[in-house]
């Protein structure tokens, strides 16, 4: 058989807002903060008829409760839990992906795993896990951790807490509850069922699951790690990588690096989708975009607390150097790529909030939609990046315009698709559906 063309992989990442930190003063913004299900239905149908493979909620859960210096300034209430929220969006959808941010600090495998297995029963086989290991100060606080495990821990936590949830999802065979015999009493064959009895040094559990395998075998794993312990773990766990690079140079460094470590846990690069960050205005002209996301900036206020890579810098001068700063506990490869901007262009502290943390390092592309597809092709067919995690700065202006303007750009070059042409999120990222370890083969992605 004949290798698929290649096809570039779009999730957009969705926001109250905007992604920009100056969206919800805009005037088209919602504005409010109070959880609307009509909102998020409509930026998800948005996604869906521009035909992208996903779309990617966050979950930046928990907050100290003395955090609240500079509440008044900042957009909270951003929406609904991403698993709860999924469940209803996977309803009012057909094939578009929904991948749901999860902490491993705070749940077990075994509620996670029945969670995770429902919506992918419920959606047909669209859910994605976005494993996350972080812990906040905050979001420590919020759970009553008194003794929070290190960096390289929480990864290692992580990394068992897949192994069990996925032996968990490998409870039944597949098909093990297709053929119940009524006139024999026979529900299910009782070899079809795989107890689980994992001793691990993080979690211990006797059971076997009470809903039949999902869907995609298993969720589509997402990951953004980008420290080399986070790297190591991408390799040997992830699917899709939401990565950020601002500079070709070093998104293709990242993409050799992160693909070249699969070959040693027996992974294919293919099966694994680097999809960066990505910003963006688009205009008429090169003019109008620069001056939508002028706009943008223009609204960034300076005059609440200063945080930046999760340094508190309020009381600096916001136009000196950025001082000498200790890698923080949390985000240490995105913490490097500030360090590395700040000091390969000489920014000030606003300089870099204008230029890294409104866009948290991503790349930003501003221009006619012509041009936009241009930079997007460019990094796609020199292995900067197998597709894109779109931030839209401005919701819902960016993504209409991406998907009115951009999208038929992309398909008229024939690099990304003009129909669904599978129903499951992996079939749409051309991933392998995962064998029951118990039993049986992978099914090859085609």
């Amino acid at each position: 058989m004949a290798p698929q063309k290649r096809q570039l992989v779009l999730n957009v990442f969705l926001t109250r807002h905007g992604h920009h930190p100056g969206a919800w003063r805009q005037p088209q913004s919602p504005g409010g903060g109070n959880p609307s299900f009509a909102y998020w239905a409509e930026q998800v149908k948005t996604a869906e008829r521009g035909k992208l493979d996903a779309v990617f909620f966050a979950d930046f859960v928990g907050n100290g409760g003395a955090d609240v210096r500079g509440a008044g300034r900042r957009p909270a209430g951003q929406g609904f839990e991403p698993l709860t929220l999924a469940g209803a969006l996977s309803a009012i959808t057909d094939r578009i992906g929904i991948v749901v941010t999860v902490n491993t600090n705070f749940n077990e495998p075994f509620n996670l795993t029945r969670r995770i297995a429902s919506l992918d029963h419920l959606s047909g086989g669209r859910i994605g896990w976005n494993v996350v290991s972080s812990l906040s100060d905050g979001a420590g606080k919020s759970f009553g951790v008194e003794n929070p495990l290190e960096h390289a821990e929480r990864y290692a936590r992580a990394g068992e807490f897949i192994d069990v949830t996925r032996r968990l999802w490998d409870s039944y065979d597949d098909g093990a509850f297709d053929h119940p015999d009524k006139e024999t009493g026979i529900f299910l064959n009782s070899s079809s069922v795989h107890p689980v009895n994992h001793q691990g040094r993080f979690f211990k559990v006797d059971t076997v699951l009470d809903i039949a395998r999902p869907i995609q075998g298993y969720p589509v794993i997402v990951q953004a790690g980008n420290s080399d312990t986070g790297r190591e773990f991408a390799a040997k766990y992830a699917e899709v990588i939401y990565a950020s690079a601002q500079f070709l140079e070093d998104a293709q460094a990242y993409y050799r690096d992160v693909k070249g470590r699969l070959a040693k846990y027996g992974r294919h690069p293919d099966h694994l989708k680097i999809t960066p960050g990505l910003s963006y205005a688009i205009g008429s002209s090169g003019q109008e975009a620069r001056d939508k996301f002028e706009a943008l900036q223009a609204s960034v206020n300076f005059t609440g607390p200063i945080e930046l890579g999760g340094h508190d810098l309020t009381g600096y001068d916001l136009d000196g150097p950025l001082p000498d700063l200790p890698e923080p506990a949390n985000g240490k490869g995105r913490w490097q790529q500030l360090l590395t901007l700040a000091r390969r262009e000489n920014l000030s502290i606003r300089q870099l909030i204008l230029r890294f943390n409104v866009v948290r390092g991503h790349r930003v592309l501003l221009g006619t939609p012509e041009q936009i597809a241009d930079q997007i092709e460019d990094w796609f067919v020199k292995d900067g990046a197998d597709g894109f995690n779109l931030i839209p700065p401005l919701l819902p202006d960016s993504l209409r315009d991406f998907v009115d303007l951009v999208i038929p750009q992309l398909q008229r070059r024939g690099i990304f698709r003009t129909e669904y042409e599978g129903t499951t999120l992996r079939e749409h990222l051309n991933l392998p559906r995962p064998a029951n370890h118990n039993t049986g083969r992978a099914v090859a992605a085609e």
